[in-house]
């Protein structure tokens, strides 16, 4: 009964953690601050109200969850964008958010240039800065006006600059990959790890993933996923925290002044929130890249794949094995056979060793 409860527990917790308690601490808010402000609460106790809080916190943090899909792609400049070949005109949401998404690229770019700036000045000062490329690139960033403004970096110490590449790093590598906003490519910088580095799709392939990497790393993405998932319902919910705070208005009492206050502070605490989630990916991206890094193997076991050797041909597996799961079956798919592995009689015979023994 004990393993029952606790496996209950274990599965629910990061939806108590990262939905229901923020939920009920935006609830608590309304029913213990505005609904009083407004002169609307009623003659109930202590115990009724503590009811209500927790009926409301369950209800709202489960419609959260349930739409937690949309809600996150609000955010990360997926609702309405559409990518446009021309510059974009007027005021409709998809030429907007193209818009943020060059602002977005152009962020991106000066952070690069300032880093490598700094590295390739260090390099060169030290006399280890190799000809062609490297020196290519110092001329360039030298010479780029936009970083002009930060010829200070030169002077800051390490630390300064380990900030500087955190900030660099919450962007994909990939510039075709940048998004309309900071926290959707902070994600997309996790979501990317994989096919950049090995080819492999984590994204398509995410639950097989997820079963075949070692549990911890599979817990740990969980666990950095519900921080994440918290921040952003509490900016929800201080979202609608202000509009049933300014709805209340409409009813209030006279002398009901502060609720603007509090629907003001709700809805200025909302970039507050939002920040914190772009800070609470990094975790979440470290997470990812050692479920990743060790669920590579365990992956290719589990589907009867031997890891390659070498990078390049492991890069060439994962690239066939993505177009496998993602297009219907077609004779080509057959060049993945020569990364299947095999059978035990089969690597027995090519070992010169007896075959393992069958079922008696």
């Amino acid at each position: 009964m004990s393993d029952i409860v606790k496996g209950i527990i274990g599965g629910g917790w990061p939806l108590l953690i990262g939905w229901i308690l923020p939920a009920a601490l935006n609830v608590l808010v309304f029913v213990l601050v505005v609904l009083p402000g407004a002169g609307l609460a009623g003659g109930r106790g202590i115990s009724q109200d503590g009811l209500l809080v927790g009926l409301a916190a369950v209800v709202v943090g489960l419609l959260l969850a349930a739409v937690q899909t949309p809600l996150y792609r609000l955010l990360e400049g997926y609702v309405g964008w559409r990518p446009q070949t021309g510059e974009p005109r007027g005021w409709r949401p998809g030429a907007v958010l193209e818009r943020w998404r060059r602002r977005q690229i152009e962020r991106r770019q000066v952070l690069l240039g300032r880093v490598d700036l700094v590295e390739l000045t260090q390099l060169d000062g030290a006399g280890r800065l190799a000809d062609g490329d490297e020196r290519e690139r110092l001329a360039e960033v030298r010479a780029d006006p936009r970083l002009a403004p930060y010829r200070a970096d030169l002077a800051r110490s390490a630390a300064q600059l380990g900030l500087l590449r955190e900030r660099l790093g919450r962007y994909p590598v990939d510039e075709q990959q940048v998004v309309p906003t900071r926290l959707g490519n902070a994600i997309r910088r996790l979501e990317e790890y994989g096919y950049d580095r090995f080819r492999l799709d984590s994204q398509r392939m995410w639950y097989e993933l997820s079963v075949a990497a070692p549990e911890r790393a599979a817990k740990q993405v969980d666990q950095a996923r519900t921080t994440v998932d918290m921040v952003v319902a509490m900016l929800y919910g201080n979202l609608l925290l202000a509009a049933a705070t300014l709805g209340c208005t409409l009813v209030a009492a006279p002398g009901a002044w502060p609720l603007y206050l509090v629907a003001a502070a709700a809805l200025v605490l909302t970039r507050g929130w939002y920040q914190l989630a772009v800070l609470a990916t990094d975790d979440w991206a470290a997470a990812v890249r050692s479920l990743v890094n060790l669920g590579r193997q365990p992956l290719a076991e589990s589907m009867g794949l031997r890891l390659p050797d070498t990078i390049a041909a492991e890069r060439d597996m994962w690239s066939k094995v993505a177009s496998t799961v993602a297009r219907p079956y077609h004779p080509r798919r057959a060049a993945l056979d020569r990364y299947r592995a095999a059978r035990p009689d089969q690597a027995a015979a090519e070992a010169g060793a007896d075959p393992p023994p069958g079922p008696s």
